[in-house]
């Protein structure tokens, strides 16, 4: 079990962002219905979990600016615990959890009013609870219902996101080897999904998507790992060029590559991977000649990751090489598009390359944090962009420290276009990897799974 201080420290930061006349109240997730009678599996709220480790539902926080925790969570009830399993409770909570008290959620309502009585600000996550301030509202209106008694009523709310953003953007040690060993079993899935992909078309076996989902997950669950961190996408040929395609039932042919965007969720932490690889453990040319070209992007972009760099950095890196190498193989026409740093300006790579080259990861698998550098967020920049013709706001993008986390995601995907050379079309490629941001450059955590092409040719062999 983790220690309890981990939680108490969390709590004390944020109570101190809170000023001494604040309150923060912060709800769990709910358990949400599937169909009659069933349930989708359940998964806490992210903020809330960094806030207490409880991953029980029906379940709030409320912590003052002085620093108290109160926990709101289900009573015990035998009778339920028999069909749904062990409640903590409100009597165990406070020793298990480390929280300051602990009362049944059945006295939420009437607390919350006198816990908001005489403070200034109350803080709550915005936007992320579907009726959550109308509930704040129905407890604040109880609180001004008093006043003619002396009570005094917050004057501002406040959205919690912001203070609890900025802690998570950089993680502790604790989080970082939760990271660690969710980008490991993530990395062993996919070993295990190529493996078994070019094994079965060797047998002479119908391979579907849905078979290679099945060995992640299989991989995921046998060491541990809760869930999937997300929908697992496995794209075989054509597909590939869906970016948020999933797992289906299309045949996985050999002389095609297979994308595969998966990983595990770990303790409540997420692994991110991409790779793309032949089905049958052979590239042809043009696919190998499209995957060199994604790599060389993609160390691009790993060698410019570092404490120091700013956020974009990787993403204009890997635009570089993707410009130039697009026109060397021809996909691009020089001219027509004219140079490299003009494929650039113009954005004229966008029809083979239109995503951004990593996001923040940690809790939630498009973890929380602001890609704006906060000191320099008013020095904004407009500019035309040259495809959609909108006037853009550029501002400083962030200043990267070690403890944050990122993914590094550069590809290409080729359509059946005029004018793009035919054995390049229906060929989709991605390369995304997890990088601790360290202060000498970064720490790749999910290179388990290889991304060289020999490499991957030679793992997949008999």
């Amino acid at each position: 079990m983790t220690d309890t201080s981990l939680y108490a420290a969390r709590r004390a930061r944020l109570a101190a962002a809170l000023g001494t006349d604040g309150i923060a109240i912060v709800p769990t997730a709910p358990e949400r219905s599937r169909n009659r009678d069933s349930d989708f599996p359940y998964r806490h709220d992210s903020y809330f979990y960094y806030l207490t480790g409880f991953t029980e539902p029906n379940a709030w926080l409320v912590l003052t600016g002085e620093g108290r925790s109160t926990l709101f969570c289900a009573p015990k009830d035998l009778e339920r615990e028999i069909w749904d399993g062990y409640r903590l409770g409100p009597d165990a909570a406070p020793q298990a959890l480390g929280v300051d008290e602990a009362v049944s959620v059945a006295e939420l309502d009437s607390r919350l009013p006198r816990l908001l009585e005489n403070r200034g600000a109350v803080w709550y996550p915005f936007a992320t609870h579907a009726g959550l301030e109308t509930r704040i509202d129905g407890w604040l209106a109880k609180v001004r219902a008093r006043v003619r008694l002396g009570a005094l009523c917050p004057e501002q709310q406040r959205d919690l996101c912001g203070p609890l953003d900025e802690m998570r953007l950089v993680k502790d040690a604790h989080e970082l080897a939760l990271l660690r060993r969710a980008g490991q079993i993530s990395a062993q899935a996919h070993v295990r999904a190529m493996q078994a992909c070019a094994r079965l078309l060797r047998a002479g076996e119908d391979v579907r998507e849905y078979h290679l989902e099945a060995e992640l997950l299989h991989e995921f669950r046998r060491h541990g790992a809760q869930f999937p961190a997300y929908t697992s996408i496995v794209a075989a040929g054509a597909n590939a060029c869906v970016l948020h395609y999933r797992a289906d039932a299309a045949p996985v042919r050999a002389g095609e590559l297979v994308l595969i965007d998966a990983g595990c969720e770990y303790e409540g932490y997420a692994g991110d991977i991409t790779r793309s690889f032949p089905a049958d453990g052979r590239f042809t040319g043009p696919q190998r000649a499209l995957y060199e070209l994604v790599l060389a992007s993609q160390n691009a972009a790993v060698a410019v990751t570092r404490a120091g760099s700013r956020f974009n950095d990787p993403h204009e890196a890997t635009v570089r090489v993707l410009a130039q190498g697009l026109l060397d193989l021809g996909l691009l026409d020089a001219a027509k598009v004219g140079s490299a740093q003009d494929v650039i300006e113009q954005r004229a790579y966008f029809p083979f390359y239109m995503h951004r080259t990593g996001h923040w990861l940690g809790m939630d698998v498009h973890d929380c944090g602001s890609y704006v550098e906060p000191s320099e967020a008013g020095q904004a920049r407009e500019r035309r962009d040259p495809l959609s013709g909108e006037i853009v706001q550029d501002r400083p993008s962030r200043i990267l420290r070690p403890g944050m986390v990122t993914t590094i995601e550069p590809g290409l995907y080729v359509r059946p276009a005029e004018g793009v050379p035919e054995r390049f079309w229906n060929i989709g490629i991605r390369i995304e990897d997890d990088a601790i941001v360290t202060e000498e450059g970064c720490e790749l955590v999910t290179r388990g799974v290889p991304v060289e092409a020999d490499e991957i040719e030679a793992l997949m062999r008999p």
